[in-house]
Formats: C-alpha cells, structure tokens, sequence
C-alpha cells in the first residue's frame, strides 16, 4: 500500500473544531494561531529565497558565470529540490512532529552555501545543497497546512503563503539596501542564518498528537492521477513564473534597463510584495469568485504583469509589470493546493499534493534555466514575454481542474 506524506505528520490530540462556513471572513489572528508553525516555515523559505533573489547579480558574477551557465547551475538549485521532495516521505516517517524545526535547522546551514564558490561548478553544487534544503522545508509546512485546513475546516493556504511573500519582500528589501551600502552576500547571508534560527523556534511543537487518518480497509489506494495532472500544470505554470521572474528580473532591471548597482533587486521586493496583498485578498476573494474564477482572473492579470515587464523602458515600468504578475500569480499555488484537497479523500491528501508538487517543481528546474538560454541568445525581454505564454496556459487547466470538480471524488 502506498503511503501518504500526510500520514508521517500526526495530529493535535484535541478534537477537531466544529466544521464552518469556509467562506465566512476569518481573521487574520485566528489563521497564525492555527497554523503558527508551517506559517514560520513558509515566512523562512521566503526569507532565504528574498535574500538569494536580491544577491543574483553578485552571486553570478563571484562565479564568474555567464547568463547560460547562470541558467545551468540553477538547474541543480532544482534538482536538489526535487530529491528532497522525494525523499520527504522517509525522512519524515523518520523525524515525526519535529520535521519543521530540524528542516529549518538546515536552512540555516544553507544560508552559508551561496557565499563560497567562486566556479561555476562549485555554484552548481552549493545550489543542489540550497535547493535540497529549503524545499524539505517548503514541502512538509504545506502539507502541515492541508492537514489542518482539513482539520478546522478552513481555508488556510492563502494567509500563510502570504507569510512568504511579505517575508520575501522584507528580505529582497532589506538585501537591496544592503548592496547599495556596499554589502555582498559574505556580510548579508550570515545575518540571514541569524533570522533563520530564531524563527526556527517558532516551529517547535509539543508532543500531544495521533496518528494522520489513513484510508479505511478496501478504499482504492491508487494516487487519484485524473485530478493531479491538471493542478500539477497550474503548479508548473505558475512555478516557472514565479521563480524566473524571481531569479531574473534584478538583472533586466539593471543590465538591460541600466539601473544603478543595488535597484535591481527592487524587482523581486515588489514580487514578493505584492505577491503578499494578492494572498491576504485571496484569502477572501475566494468566497465571491470561488477558488477555480479566482485563480482565472487572476491569470489575467499576471499575463498583462508580464507584457508590461516584457517591453518596459524604465526600471519603474519594469517594476510596476512585475507588480502585476505578482498580484496576479499570487494565489494561483495556494489555491492549487486547496481546489486539489477538496478534490480527493482525506487520506490522499498528502499523496496528491505531494505529487502535484513534484510534477509542478520542473517549473523551478525549466523556468530560471531557460530563462538564461533564451536570454543568451534572444534577450532577457524575449524570455519574459516567454513567461506571458506560460502565464496564460494556467487559465485551460484551471477549467480542466473544474470539469473534474464536476465528477464525484474518486473512491
């Protein structure tokens, strides 16, 4: 019998809270009481991936490495996450409940790795190690997150992942300011491992829990692949656009804009930030549009986020195109990951959303790779009305993801 990852996360040991109207408004306080511990996760990997994001330009260029081979080492950034996420089974069935806080621990070590290598090569393989890191991380704080969406029967996703986002802008922020005070990554991602480890505390959690629910004796075991291949494409897309124009956009903003050393990472800050509004307005939005229209519209306007940064002639229009785009890819993961838990039993939860995932992941392994090979020989500009196209798909596989809502789940 194949096993779910939610089934190596046990429960509270108190009852479940009465079952609520999963539309009614939800305050903000009662979602970080709930979800206190993956949200601490999800604000980290934000942390980490803002500060990396902001630093792309020193990093590349410690390395000595041009935009393809920028492109190739991501690749390995990608792959180490991929392991990772294959591996969250055993190594959770391993670590039980104390999962979050020993993953943030190696985020922690990760945030010395970008910092020594000074070969393309030596990048690769400090970004394998990155990526591994941070994604156990990500992974295991949202599947926490759908277990207790289950639990309390709220809809969670979209307020914790706007822990990442604000966390993200804070970190590309505050890294930005840094570089235009002269600051490298030596001096600023040792501060980052500082900030890691005291939110890591904040994942502890006691020993009062059960065991997941499993599926009871003859229920079709299968992992329910007719609903996980059409959310595991809105994944990809929005995977590909989220992290190139993460990855990237510091430096359209400064080599092909020509800003001044230290604005490019303003790119990402806004990302990140309005990434952020985009969930906190999801989180309710969602009741009015419902997650399937909110995640179309929001498509929308991600696409013309993009086309805007595409062909923009300022840094400042090139920022208010990445504003769009974040606004608009905002909620598409996080609802992804809700309509995709509605969709299949509660034992399957874990196995759906985490294979989901690793489909959906190639977008961080094809997105800042390609970017880099289409901006060697094409253009940075290219390759992020590239990224409009990619943006659009999401919009048919979303009302793929509908038409299988229609059916009955499967048994």
């Amino acid at each position: 019998m194949e096993r779910g990852i939610l089934d190596l996360f046990p429960e509270p040991c108190h009852k479940r809270a009465h079952p609520v109207d999963t539309k009614a408004p939800m305050s903000i306080i009662q979602a970080i009481r709930i979800s206190r511990a993956p949200m601490a996760g999800l604000a980290i990997v934000g942390i980490f991936f803002g500060a990396f994001a902001a630093l792309v330009p020193d990093i590349k260029a410690a390395a000595h490495a041009s935009d393809a081979q920028m492109g190739a080492a991501l690749i390995f950034s990608s792959i180490g996450g991929m392991l990772s996420m294959y591996l969250a089974p055993r190594v959770g069935a391993l670590l039980g409940r104390r999962i979050l806080p020993l993953a943030g621990a190696a985020v922690v070590l990760a945030s010395f790795y970008p910092i020594f290598p000074t070969s393309v090569p030596a990048l690769a393989l400090a970004l394998f190690g990155m990526g591994a890191s941070v994604s156990m991380l990500d992974m295991s704080a949202n599947v926490r997150i759908s277990v207790l969406e289950d639990r309390h029967a709220l809809h969670l996703m979209n307020v914790n992942h706007a822990a990442f986002s604000f966390a993200f802008a804070a970190a590309a922020f505050a890294t930005s300011l840094a570089r235009k005070a002269g600051f490298g990554p030596s001096a600023v991602l040792p501060v980052v491992a500082i900030i890691v480890a005291a939110m890591t505390l904040l994942m502890i959690e006691d020993a009062r829990w059960t065991p997941a629910k499993v599926a009871e004796e003859g229920a079709d075991t299968r992992s329910p692949w007719p609903v996980i291949l059409p959310a595991a494409a809105v994944l990809f897309a929005a995977f590909v656009s989220e992290n190139a124009t993460e990855s990237w956009s510091a430096l359209f903003i400064e080599r092909t804009l020509h800003a001044l050393a230290g604005d490019g990472g303003f790119g990402p800050m806004m990302l990140g930030l309005t990434m952020g509004v985009g969930r906190l307005s999801g989180q309710f939005a969602a009741a009015k549009l419902g997650e399937a229209g909110l995640v179309m519209a929001s498509a929308v306007v991600a696409v013309i986020g993009a086309l805007v940064l595409a062909t923009s002639q300022s840094p400042e229009a090139a920022i208010t195109g990445i504003g769009f785009l974040g606004l608009g890819v905002a909620v598409v993961v996080p609802s992804a990951n809700s309509i995709l838990g509605k969709l299949v039993r509660p034992d399957q939860r874990g196995i759906a959303i985490s294979r989901a995932w690793l489909i959906g992941f190639t977008g961080f392994f094809l997105g800042p790779s390609t970017i880099g090979y289409v901006s060697q020989n094409f253009g940075l500009r290219v390759a992020f009305l590239g990224i409009a196209c990619v943006l659009a798909s999401i919009i048919p596989a979303t009302r793929l993801m509908q038409r299988r809502g229609a059916k009955p789940k499967l048994a």
